[in-house]
């Protein structure tokens, strides 16, 4: 594999120097991007775009030709495992993601087999090797899954957006058979991420969107109890390279001590909390990405810099920042906004990493 020319990313994650603070975005390509929007014109809906490495490949690099991101990250979504599992994911226009066979009954739930993903989900895999062969060295890519406990919501409440009525009652009606889905899912998870690292990943993020929802304790033991599971064993090196791992919880700011002790080597946090008063609470253990509000970058180029600096400021001097937006670029922010918010992050960080 070719020579990463830019690893600041990975340097950072690492909690190694740093000539500036690296920044990529989450959905960094999507729906903002008017080639986005032709590409998946061309491919004919959001499921085809994902499942063609050629379209996957097309849509990853895009943002990378417009702004000066320090990483590139697998398009695809989070809802590829169960989709493999066979519970039939579709896309109902204005609505979400919605599955044909959500689980509720026992039988299905105890029938749950982890999918291979070098058979079920070999589009992604593919697609992992062709981004990573076509990025050439440019920038590290970005492999990435869903958490446990948030595809679970997914299959077990059968579409987004809901009041988790379904997985909360099982949660603790029948704590066994929600602990059986989240065991069949970690497993899932750590062989789909070591397979993307096997093709190519060069940094790996479990997303948990959803595990703000839940109480203290169930968020111990239905979330990040499964996390923690999943690093254990993924893959630490591929090709004499350190793969770096990152957990974001959506809400999560609760529990970063906690999330500390998964043996992570990033937390990525939102809006909600502030970045000095969490790598206090972390106390440098781990490197942090985050965390400007998405809104933001609705104002103008003057706010959207003095809105940076504050994050800049907030991390202070030192390693082990990535710079993200708190959860991912809403679909009408203008690309313009996008280069204004990467363009500050570069030119102001800088000043945070001399010696």
């Amino acid at each position: 594999m070719t020579k990463l020319r830019n690893d600041t990313l990975i340097r950072a994650l690492l909690r190694q120097p740093t000539e500036y603070t690296p920044v990529w975005l989450m959905r960094q390509a999507g729906r903002y991007l008017p080639e986005y929007n032709q590409t998946r014109a061309r491919a004919g809906d959001f499921l085809s775009l994902c499942k063609n490495p050629n379209f996957a490949t097309e849509v990853t690099l895009q943002p990378l030709a417009r702004f000066s991101l320090d990483a590139a990250i697998l398009f695809s979504d989070i809802l590829t495992i169960p989709d493999a599992m066979g519970l039939g994911l579709y896309f109902a226009e204005g609505e979400g993601p919605r599955f044909v066979r959500p689980l509720r009954e026992e039988w299905e739930i105890r029938s749950l087999i982890v999918p291979d993903p070098d058979v079920h989900l070999r589009y992604v895999i593919d697609a992992v090797s062709q981004i990573r062969k076509a990025l050439n060295g440019q920038v590290p890519l970005i492999g990435f899954s869903g958490s446990p406990f948030t595809l679970a919501c997914y299959m077990v409440e059968g579409c987004g957006g809901t009041d988790f009525r379904q997985i909360k009652t099982m949660l603790y009606q029948r704590p066994d058979l929600l602990h059986h889905i989240l065991d069949v899912n970690a497993q899932a998870v750590t062989a789909y991420l070591n397979a993307q690292i096997e093709a190519g990943a060069q940094a790996v993020m479990i997303f948990d969107t959803w595990g703000g929802a839940l109480s203290h304790s169930a968020y111990l033991e239905f979330s990040l109890h499964y996390m923690t599971q999943i690093i254990a064993g993924l893959k630490r090196e591929h090709e004499g390279a350190r793969i770096p791992n990152i957990i974001f919880t959506k809400g999560g700011g609760l529990w970063l001590e906690r999330m500390v002790n998964s043996k992570c080597d990033a937390i990525g946090l939102d809006w909600t909390i502030d970045m000095s008063e969490a790598r206090r609470r972390v106390n440098d253990q781990v490197a942090l990405q985050g965390n400007l509000d998405p809104a933001v970058l609705f104002a103008s180029s003057n706010t959207i810099t003095a809105e940076v600096e504050k994050v800049l400021a907030s991390y202070g001097h030192g390693a082990g920042h990535v710079f993200n937006l708190g959860h991912g670029i809403s679909q009408f922010t203008l690309p313009e906004n996008a280069l204004a918010l990467v363009e500050a992050v570069h030119t102001l960080s800088r000043k945070y990493h001399i010696d």
